[in-house]
């Protein structure tokens, strides 16, 4: 009996990755010749200092982390992620009631718009896509360390939809985002 179990289990799994399983990759997507980038420094239209550093930093540690892309020179590399952030927005979310007015924890919104540069073929192959990037953060009486510390979680964000962008990008066919789905045949 026990046997006979082990037999339909065995022949269940092999069915089973015979026809669902095929397509299942664990290598990338990502052509071999497009796997190095550059990220040069970020832009910063905003007031806020050092956000365009910090937000560049976490990006290409997200690209280091996530493994599939090389970081290169400008020069050396396929690709070229240029961003510039937009806008850095901070809300005040919680008040203090020993404080009066003053609020203890804050929303704070950042926007980048980010191209993405072809550098063998010289196209762009994004061109200023909008990624927004939020975080909340407490000021226990130090708004500033505060709002320094949420720009490292706040280029973590960034840098991990920029990533996540570029690995699921089908060379050739643009941004998976930005593809629609074939129609069904009926």
């Amino acid at each position: 009996m026990k046997n006979a179990s082990r037999h339909i289990a065995a022949v269940v799994l092999l069915a089973a990755g015979i026809c669902g399983c095929t397509s299942y990759t664990w290598k990338s997507s990502v052509p071999e010749e497009y796997r190095t980038v550059a990220v040069p420094t970020f832009e910063n239209r905003t007031d806020v200092a050092e956000l365009g550093p910090a937000t560049t930093q976490y990006t290409r540690r997200e690209f280091q982390r996530e493994g599939t892309f090389a970081l290169k020179r400008t020069g050396d590399a396929a690709i070229e992620i240029q961003g510039v952030i937009v806008t850095a927005h901070r809300g005040a979310l919680t008040y203090d009631r020993s404080l009066g007015t003053r609020a203890n924890s804050y929303r704070y919104v950042v926007t980048a718009e980010i191209s993405v540069i072809d550098k063998k073929n010289g196209k762009v192959l994004l061109d200023n896509r909008k990624y927004t990037a939020e975080t909340t953060f407490l000021t226990q009486n130090d708004l500033l360390t505060g709002q320094r510390n949420a720009a490292a979680r706040i280029g973590q964000d960034l840098g991990r939809q920029i990533v996540d962008d570029m690995t699921a990008w089908s060379f050739g066919k643009g941004p998976a985002k930005d593809r629609k789905a074939a129609p069904r045949k009926k």
